[in-house]
């Protein structure tokens, strides 16, 4: 009898366990309280690689935010971003968005640059202002060889020789 009470007080155990780790991971990761807590934004760049559903949002380095939905505008190229910033910030609507690095090898983010217009972002609003993300080749190329990797358009007839 002493053998199954003790079976049951550490399954009890494991079980409150594991649900201490699952409310502090849902925390943790912002899931936690409802859709009170935030508001949502949308943004659309011309190349958002390295961000995807569950990427911080950040302003001045502090999260305040996930994106929610990454998709494909096919009428516009561009790809199309909803995210959530927490309630208690509230944007100028000339706030720029722009997807960052956190270093070279580092991961991407979303970043939130406030205006400074007198007038504010209405939840489910669009940032029109943004930067997409930067390709690092491309970078990488321009530094060593002082080039693009797109070769330049030739010159229109009628244009000016070189």
């Amino acid at each position: 009898m002493a053998e199954n009470a003790a079976e049951v007080l550490v399954g009890a155990a494991v079980l409150a366990a594991a649900i201490g780790f699952t409310v502090y991971a849902g925390q943790i990761s912002g899931m936690a309280g409802g859709g009170e807590a935030s508001y949502e934004l949308r943004a659309s760049f011309r190349s958002a690689e390295g961000v995807r559903v569950g990427t911080d949002v950040r302003l001045a380095g502090v999260k305040v935010g996930t994106v929610t939905r990454l998709e494909l505008n096919p009428e516009t190229f561009f790809a199309d971003a909803t995210f959530t910033v927490d309630r208690r910030i509230v944007l100028p609507d000339d706030s720029t968005v722009l997807i960052a690095q956190e270093g070279l090898l580092g991961g991407t983010y979303v970043e939130v640059q406030p205006g400074g217009s007198p007038f504010n972002l209405e939840p489910g609003g669009e940032v029109l202002d943004t930067q997409g993300a930067v390709s690092l080749i491309t970078l990488l190329l321009k530094a060593f060889t002082g080039e693009s990797a797109a070769p330049e358009p030739e010159p229109g007839p009628g244009a000016p020789a070189p």
